[in-house]
């Protein structure tokens, strides 16, 4: 049909190799001819419009930021995929994808898996032979859509041409199931409220599109016994594999040395627990030459839709699936948006990650008087908290001047437990001068601190290959019981991030037996991922069978001094220049 400027096709067959039929709508521009193809595969019902499950989220956004709902209609606006109406008059096919056990497609719904990887080939190669199609077809979404990227392009499909990865992780069990080798508990409430509810067979009991008045989950409608029967548990899947070398997780890793093409890898400083993690991991590692950082803030799904987010992706695609001169060869191979107090944001472009000119920094952490000096404490001291607890915070005097912390950063602890195990919550953070804490608009949490790291310490075990000083990688391959009483040192990885502090300002580091909680109290959380927010949003560890309190609730001490030097490394950023 011919509508809103497009023709449109729902619903489109797609035949996989196994026989199964996956469902596909097909936006192109009206006049004839050979188009390249913006593609999404994902679990989030392609007829479910944006709204009438991300209420909060859609209006939030259209009223802070007027240019997303500008020269569109919005009638086809999709959860964490693009616009339609903003792209095929700049001649583009955008083709939406249920995924096998989603929305319109049958199958067992198993998230992220080999098998969906599979049907996200096949969706390419189909898509590229369409007599509407250049042949050249493009990755681009969100979250979902941007992590089932780097799992398909490690599989090198000969059709696709460039990949968008908009805040994307990677690595399912370091960056989503298990921080530090923690369960976080962000699947127990995700799952159930962004995938179940659009699950294929829910028929007349899920949602009617808005888009064309059909069933987004139907045509068939299920028993609740039979929706149960065609779908993986994903949370318990996570529970079910506490290690990295599982084959479960194993299965859902990228091969990074067989991700070769053109990438734009788009993070979020402030979606600690989630995306920034793979965003920084892929474009480091991933083995394309042609690659693009791009470090933005405030929430996860805004600035894809904002005329910021629309101009970069364009400027990309336009680049490497329409060979137009958009300016893209000169783009800057990093750009950042570099934070500061008060949600302020300062574009600066660079040349590589981490950044060249860092000077990386160790504060040792002193716990005569819970400081953070630059110089070594010369004496031998100790502190101890509650396994459970609040923890202790480490505070460096008032900075002499403005200073930037952009990177990834690391901390060596050197600690003993009264049991077998400890899990280390650690928060980098700063206060204004009247100890008043400096937090964001963070990917999800209104009041989001600067970074944060974890760390069980029976996963200490490092990869000798893939650890870097600032960057501590844990094979997660297996456990290694503490000695109760005996100090242990402990590497451990705090997630990439960037502030700009100003003079007079403190850094601190606080090491918890907790999730940290934003010391000004809870606020109002979003819908589908929990009422109330109190500084992790939805990534909490905090599931009694991952964590039983005769192991990891009694008292961890860390110990400091001249031979068990414990302290943090900051990438300090000089002045370009300096």
């Amino acid at each position: 049909m011919a509508r809103d400027g497009m023709r449109i096709d729902w619903d489109v067959p797609i035949v996989v190799d196994d026989g199964l039929v996956l469902r596909a709508d097909v936006y192109r521009p009206i006049a004839d001819g050979k188009y390249p193809v913006i593609l999404s595969y994902g679990p989030y019902g392609k007829w479910l419009h944006f709204e009438d499950l991300y209420t909060d989220q859609w209006r939030r956004m259209a009223e802070r930021h007027p240019d997303v709902v500008a020269d569109s209609t919005s009638k086809y606006q999709n959860w964490e995929v693009v616009d339609p109406e903003k792209w095929v008059p700049d001649g583009y096919v955008c083709v939406r994808v249920d995924s096998r056990g989603a929305g319109r497609s049958p199958g067992l719904l198993d998230i992220w898996s080999a098998r969906e990887t599979k049907d996200l080939y096949e969706c390419i190669e189909w898509a590229a032979g369409r007599p509407w199609s250049s042949g050249k077809v493009g990755l681009n979404g969100i979250s979902y859509y941007a992590m089932n990227q780097w799992q398909v392009a490690a599989l090198q499909p000969p059709h696709l041409a460039a990949i968008c990865i908009w805040e994307g992780a990677a690595d399912y069990y370091r960056d989503l199931s298990h921080h530090g080798g923690i369960l976080c508990t962000f699947g127990r409430a995700w799952f159930p409220s962004q995938v179940i509810r659009v699950q294929h067979g829910r028929g007349t009991r899920g949602y009617r599109s808005r888009m064309n008045g059909d069933w987004v989950s139907g045509p068939p409608t299920l028993s609740e016994e039979e929706l149960g029967s065609n779908r993986r548990d994903f949370y318990e899947d996570c529970w079910k594999n506490p290690l990295a070398s599982d084959e479960y997780w194993r299965s859902r890793m990228p091969d990074w040395s067989k991700v070769t093409v053109p990438i734009l890898s788009a993070a979020n400083w402030g979606g600690q627990g989630l995306h920034p993690r793979g965003n920084f991991e892929g474009f480091v590692r991933s083995a394309s030459r042609q690659k693009w950082l791009e470090v933005h803030g405030i929430e996860h799904w805004t600035h894809f839709y904002t005329d910021y987010g629309l101009a970069l992706q364009k400027k990309f695609f336009g680049h490497f699936l329409k060979g137009e001169d958009t300016g893209w060869k000169r783009q800057p191979r990093v750009t950042l948006q570099v934070r500061h107090p008060g949600e302020r944001f300062v574009e600066r472009h660079e040349t590589e990650w981490p950044l060249a000119r860092t000077r990386w920094t160790k504060l040792y952490l002193n716990p005569a008087d819970r400081t953070l000096a630059r110089a070594p404490v010369g004496r031998n001291g100790r502190v101890t908290y509650a396994g459970f607890g609040e923890g202790v915070t480490f505070l460096t005097p008032p900075l002499p001047a403005e200073t930037e912390i952009t990177g990834p950063i690391a901390a060596k602890l050197f600690v003993s437990s009264e049991t077998t195990d400890a899990d280390l919550f650690l928060v980098l953070r700063v206060f204004t001068p009247n100890m008043a804490e400096v937090t964001f608009q963070g990917a999800l949490d209104p009041h989001t601190p600067v970074a944060q790291g974890w760390l069980r310490a029976s996963h200490r075990k490092l990869d000798a290959e893939l650890t870097r000083p600032y960057r501590p990688y844990h094979t997660h391959d297996e456990k290694q019981p503490l000695r109760p009483g005996r100090v242990h040192e402990l590497d451990v990885e705090i997630w990439p991030t960037c502030i700009m502090v100003p003079a007079g300002y403190r850094i601190g580091l606080t090491v918890r037996g907790r999730d940290y909680e934003y010391p000004g109290g809870p606020s109002v959380g979003l819908g589908t991922l929990g009422a109330v927010f109190t500084g992790v949003g939805p990534f909490q560890h905090n599931d009694p069978r991952d964590r039983p309190p005769e192991v990891f609730g009694k008292n961890v001490t860390i110990h400091c001094g001249p031979r068990q030097p414990s302290h943090v490394l900051l990438p300090v950023i000089p002045a370009k220049g300096k």
